[in-house]
């Protein structure tokens, strides 16, 4: 196992690394020859743990994250005008702390165990944070998470419920991360950070490809909508199918298009993407309901630069989504499948909702849109969709009831 970097391909050890030291470069894992494991750990993700860069059964820190369903959206379906394809659900809600990001942080974790730390450090605007946080519980690690003051109340109360020490930062997340990063130096902690920072975490998000791989029965999707903030999830899927394919001997097949989908509050990835340039310029104020990808890529912006790549590799695309589309989506996705998402969750269906109907894409797709995170993340956002609650005075008034629901007598 070593670590490459994905710019001037210098291959370094397999030390705690955050970048390149020729070039400042994202980190990526190759041939990590991982250890085989049996029993419960087979229902998680760490199925996989011989791919993964953990090379102790006994450092793995695990909560059972990963092997998340995967719904048939037959409503959604059926309600879109002229489309005669599939859509399938990837729902990511279902992992231990309500995230995709307990993939990467168990990763990351894991190895920091292997490696000695005596404790870790996570920018988060909430999600990262509460999976750090819990993982860190797990194995009786120092946890530090620093978050914009702007964060949701439901996912602080969540990290603190997990006992790490939460810093809150003024401003947008660029300012977290860089904070985060000088206290890991100064603390010298290992920073799990869920951006491409913590290569050995970012090399966890395959999972996701290889789940779904496996969970398409090997037909591959024509499009893959990642909700989209610096973008190591599209890796993920970029880089769990094209090694499953290989595996499997259908390498020929191709990956299916990925689609970075980013709020149109803030969507530097975006409006690259459409300006045809090769690099991402970092945006100025996030503005945006989708708190778990509002991050303007400040001082990193090469990781919008590597995800830009990415989606053109694959043949995909980007999409920006208004406020007012993710909410439509979230209450879709609740009213229509049965999955309360947050609003960053939501993004990937409104995004695929806007190319149909813009026919963006074509109309007997087979598309699988990644639900990121759970509702209960960020309540404020559907107490603000004014919930309809009706409230009897008498417990024998069934006939308000049956009016209400229009209902003949028996």
């Amino acid at each position: 196992m070593n670590l490459r970097c994905v710019e001037c391909g210098k291959v370094l050890p397999p030390e705690m690394l955050y970048e390149c030291d020729d070039c400042g470069g994202i980190l990526e894992v190759i041939h990590p020859n991982g250890v085989e494991t049996d029993g419960a750990l087979q229902t998680s993700m760490w199925r996989y743990s011989k791919k993964l860069p953990v090379r102790s059964p006994d450092h793995i820190v695990s909560l059972y994250e990963g092997m998340t369903p995967m719904h048939r959206a037959l409503r959604m379906e059926q309600s879109l005008s002229g489309f005669r394809g599939i859509v399938y659900i990837k729902d990511e809600t279902t992992n231990p702390t309500g995230s995709f990001k307990d993939r990467l942080v168990s990763v990351a974790i894991s190895r920091a165990q292997e490696l000695g730390c005596n404790g870790i450090i996570c920018a988060s605007s909430g999600n990262a944070g509460a999976s750090a946080a819990a993982y860190a519980a797990k194995v009786g690690l120092k946890a530090i998470i620093v978050a914009p003051s702007h964060t949701p109340i439901e996912k602080l109360t969540q990290i603190s419920g997990y006992g790490a020490t939460v810093v809150l930062i003024d401003g947008h997340y660029s300012h977290s991360y860089r904070f985060a990063e000088r206290l890991a130096k100064e603390f010298n902690y290992v920073n799990v950070t869920t951006t491409y920072l913590n290569p050995y975490g970012t090399d966890g998000l395959k999972t996701v490809g290889y789940e779904l791989y496996e969970q398409t029965g090997g037909e591959i999707p024509d499009y893959v909508f990642v909700p989209v903030g610096s973008g190591p999830l599209v890796k993920g899927v970029y880089q769990g199918f094209q090694e499953a394919l290989r595996e499997s001997g259908d390498a020929r097949k191709g990956i299916p298009k990925i689609i970075a989908v980013q709020a149109a509050g803030c969507s530097p990835i975006v409006k690259a993407f459409y300006s045809g340039d090769m690099e991402v310029t970092a945006w100025d104020q996030p503005a945006t309901i989708a708190s778990g990808i509002s991050d303007p890529l400040i001082g990193y912006e090469k990781d919008g630069t590597y995800t830009l790549r990415l989606i053109r590799e694959s043949g995909g695309g980007a999409v920006s989504v208004t406020d007012h589309e993710i909410r439509n989506a979230m209450r879709i996705l609740a009213q229509s499948e049965g999955v309360l998402a947050e609003p960053t969750g939501a993004c990937s269906l409104a995004g695929f909702i806007k190319m149909q109907q813009n026919h963006r894409i074509s109309q007997d797709s087979k598309v699988v849109c990644m639900v990121t995170g759970h509702g209960y993340k960020d309540f404020k956002v559907y107490r603000e969709m004014s919930p309809v609650v009706h409230q009897l005075k008498s417990p024998d008034d069934t006939e308000s009831i049956r009016q209400l629901l229009c209902l003949s007598p028996d």
